[in-house]
């Protein structure tokens, strides 16, 4: 019999939340329900039971001064050993087992037939993508009902037959220690996993799981509008149900990268542009980038620095109403030159010499200032 404290991986020293940390972690790893390598179930009782002994103090101080010997006629109780502790771990063990499953791995197995668990993929797509939908081609590794035996597990000709460690029941009956007394606890059977039934005789091609791990090539279809955090769902094409149960769904969870100019606030696109201040005060018409491709964008006379000018139905496709779209938004920023010739100083002078309140008599001649100036420009 290996020794306690190395079956735990814990020094003799360990405090209780230490031991119990280590029980649920190895607990986890060799329960029959996730477990299925040979020896595992074996593994998974002596852990239990190991962690039965030394979470007393009393069974504990004896199993350190006398090791297995001291615990005498301890290491007889019926079915201690295979889930040592199990009411004050009980919710450890079931509330991760099913994953998306909502839970279902806290009931006990039924012996019918058996949703298989719903899956999720991640799927990172374009910016572009996002707005206009695209049709994607992926590949997901799921259960598929394993053609050999049909989903039975059992070799051709063969079948399951009742459990004898729970004779069919699909439960056994398990005493518990806890500091308030011992308690009878009942319990999945992890002979047969709940189900009542063993398979003898194994398909060798599903090694009498009933399912196959296969990759899987989908094509799913991305609709217009969506964002990060859009989950689609693709019915019947997560993990194939048990005992011919349904197949659980695919939930494709979407990513969407970040575009190199362009920014998203729900239907609206967002932008930034800059101009000249001679384009700001004259007005001009440049051209702009949308997801549409280059559009021409009118800058009207007298654009104010930060000023946000509106590009219509040409935002995002309303998710599930792709003619609704929402528009672009196009915030200007002004450029001030920093460095100016001699011809160009000497105009501006002039300009601001007309602007001054000395001058506003002379308006009449910006005019041709202007020209002058803008012609340099």
């Amino acid at each position: 019999m290996a020794d306690y404290y190395d079956l735990l991986g814990v020094s003799r020293d360990a405090d209780a939340d230490t031991l119990k940390r280590a029980y649920r972690r190895l607990a986890r790893q060799y329960h029959p329900d996730i477990n299925k390598d040979p020896g595992a179930e074996d593994r998974f009782k002596e852990i239990g039971r190991a962690y039965e002994v030394l979470s007393d103090p009393q069974t504990k101080a004896r199993y350190d001064q006398f090791g297995e010997a001291g615990l005498g006629g301890a290491a007889g109780m019926p079915d201690m050993g295979d889930m040592g502790g199990f009411a004050d771990l009980f919710e450890t063990f079931f509330s991760g087992f099913g994953g998306a499953a909502g839970g279902a791995g806290a009931r006990p197995r039924r012996r019918g037939p058996q949703q298989g668990d719903d899956l999720r993929y991640d799927l990172t797509i374009d910016f572009n993508q996002a707005v206009f939908g695209q049709e994607r081609e992926i590949r997901i590794p799921h259960l598929e009902t394993c053609t050999t035996c049909n989903g039975s597990g059992a070799k051709s000709g063969s079948g399951p037959t009742t459990c004898s460690t729970c004779g069919g029941v699909g439960q056994v009956r398990r005493a518990t220690r806890t500091p308030f007394g011992n308690f009878t606890q009942v319990a999945e059977c992890p002979t047969c996993g709940g189900s009542g039934q063993v398979i003898a005789d194994p398909c060798s091609a599903c090694g009498g799981q009933g399912v196959i791990q296969v990759r899987k090539k989908l094509r799913i279809n991305i609709p217009a509008g969506v964002d990060t955090g859009t989950r689609l769902r693709v019915a019947g094409e997560g993990n194939a149900g048990l005992r011919g149960g349904p197949s659980g769904d695919l939930y494709v969870f979407l990513t969407v990268k970040s575009h190199p100019s362009l920014r998203r606030d729900g239907l609206t696109v967002l932008s930034d542009v800059k101009v000249s201040y001679l384009q700001a005060i004259l007005g001009d018409t440049i051209e702009v980038e949308t997801v549409d491709g280059p559009t021409s964008l009118e800058i009207p006379v007298g654009t104010q620095p930060n000023a946000v000018l509106t590009l219509e139905n040409k935002g995002i496709p309303k998710l599930g109403n792709p003619v609704a779209r929402g528009n672009q938004r196009v915030t200007v920023s002004v450029q001030l030159p920093t460095r100016l010739n001699e011809e160009e100083r000497t105009l501006l002078e002039q300009l601001a010499g007309h602007h001054s309140a000395r001058g506003v008599q002379h308006h009449h001649h910006n005019s041709g200032l202007f020209a002058r100036l803008f012609g340099q420009g």
